[in-house]
């Protein structure tokens, strides 16, 4: 079976949750028999056109502009179809309007799936020219597949296509991340000790550091920030006026390095505050390495992944206090904390393995393609 995944951006040129989802999924399938290729755009395409992620072919159009975070191209309708027609199934993942239009400029024959990952939550004033062009583009696709139920729930939109709808969560394979070396973790830990709360993520408006840092001004808790992004400069300026010396920005790190600080860390925060944020592969991470997770409810995934008493706390969004309290409760107390991560790893196994999601859209493939 060849699936042609669809989306926005892909490894190397970024490196969100989407991409990890298409990277887990594909490299789970292709154990299971599938090919995967990725159709994607690229600032870089004309350079390099092609290239090879484990068994997965990305194949890049040129990016030519870019609108409300949408990057478009001039010359990628064709390279789609090409594409398209020779996969037996396209597999988009949504957001990404460009998408939508690829597919009814083609005119796609394919049968294809699109992955709910999230609303569009920041350019509501843009729905209205937008909704005539989503609606097309849903009736064509056989099935709509949310990442969590939660998120069927307080989705307007995904509950008007309730009857296409097939919940499959996240998944992701731990021996697909790398196993830092002794040197490697004995650095991080002269560096910050194992009483630390950690942040991993594109710094993005919706992730809710600001109010991470705001958490931090009233409270002695050592707090590290990895990874790069929009609103890097803005929470670090925000760090300086509060005078915070207890918050680290490390930045973007390798792969080893950030495996070694979930290892190493108490706890992971992830205080994102709204809805953009519909699931958190960084929650999956840490249930993994069987962390305690700290999460805001804002009705997505992320309240599906960390259940509040149990794998964590959850607090309310945009709650510092809150935040505050979370960090001092799971701080002080490092029994509730372990077994809090023993029981985030528990339900890790149970729900959220890149095999049992691989396995689960195989499935729904083929009753795409029976239809």
């Amino acid at each position: 079976m060849r699936i042609l995944h669809v989306f926005k951006t892909y490894y190397p040129d970024s490196f969100g949750g989407v991409e990890q989802v298409i990277r887990q999924l594909s490299a789970a399938t292709a154990q299971m028999g599938l090919t995967n290729r990725v159709f994607t755009l690229s600032r870089q395409a004309d350079v390099t056109p092609l290239l090879h992620d484990g068994a997965t072919t990305v194949v890049r159009a040129q990016t030519h502009f870019e609108a409300a975070s949408t990057p478009m191209s001039a010359s990628a309708t064709a390279l789609f179809r090409k594409e398209a027609d020779a996969a037996d199934l396209v597999h988009y993942h949504y957001p990404w309007p460009f998408g939508d239009l690829l597919h009814l400029m083609s005119g796609c024959r394919t049968p294809a799936v699109l992955t709910y990952h999230s609303d569009v939550v920041r350019q509501r004033l843009l729905m209205h020219v937008y909704r005539p062009l989503l609606r097309r583009f849903f009736a064509d696709v056989k099935a709509v597949v949310p990442t969590s139920p939660n998120y069927v729930r307080s989705s307007p939109l995904l509950q008007q296509y309730a009857d296409k709808t097939t919940v499959i969560p996240i998944g992701l394979d731990e021996e697909s991340y790398p196993k830092p070396d002794m040197r490697r973790m004995q650095h991080w830990e002269r560096e910050l000790g194992r009483d630390f709360f950690l942040f991993v993520g594109v710094l993005r408006y919706y992730k809710g550091l600001h109010i991470l840092l705001d958490a931090c001004a009233n409270s002695s808790a050592k707090v590290v920030i990895v990874g790069a992004g929009p609103v890097e400069i803005d929470l670090k300026r925000q760090a300086q006026q509060l005078g915070l010396t207890n918050v680290h920005f490390l930045g973007a790190v390798s792969d080893e390095d950030k495996v070694a600080l979930l290892k190493l860390c108490r706890a992971v925060v992830f205080p994102s505050h709204l809805r953009a944020e519909a699931f958190g592969v960084t929650l999956l991470e840490g249930a993994m390495y069987g962390k305690p997770l700290i999460s805001s409810e804002i009705g997505t995934g992320s309240s599906y992944v960390n259940i509040d008493g149990e794998t964590g706390l959850v607090v309310p969004p945009n709650d510092p206090a809150a935040l505050a309290a979370a960090m001092r409760n799971i701080g002080s107390d490092a029994q509730m904390a372990e077994a809090m991560g023993q029981r985030a790893r528990a339900r890790f196994d149970e729900l959220f393995t890149a095999e049992r999601m691989g396995r689960a859209y195989v499935d729904l493939y083929k009753q795409v393609l029976q239809k």
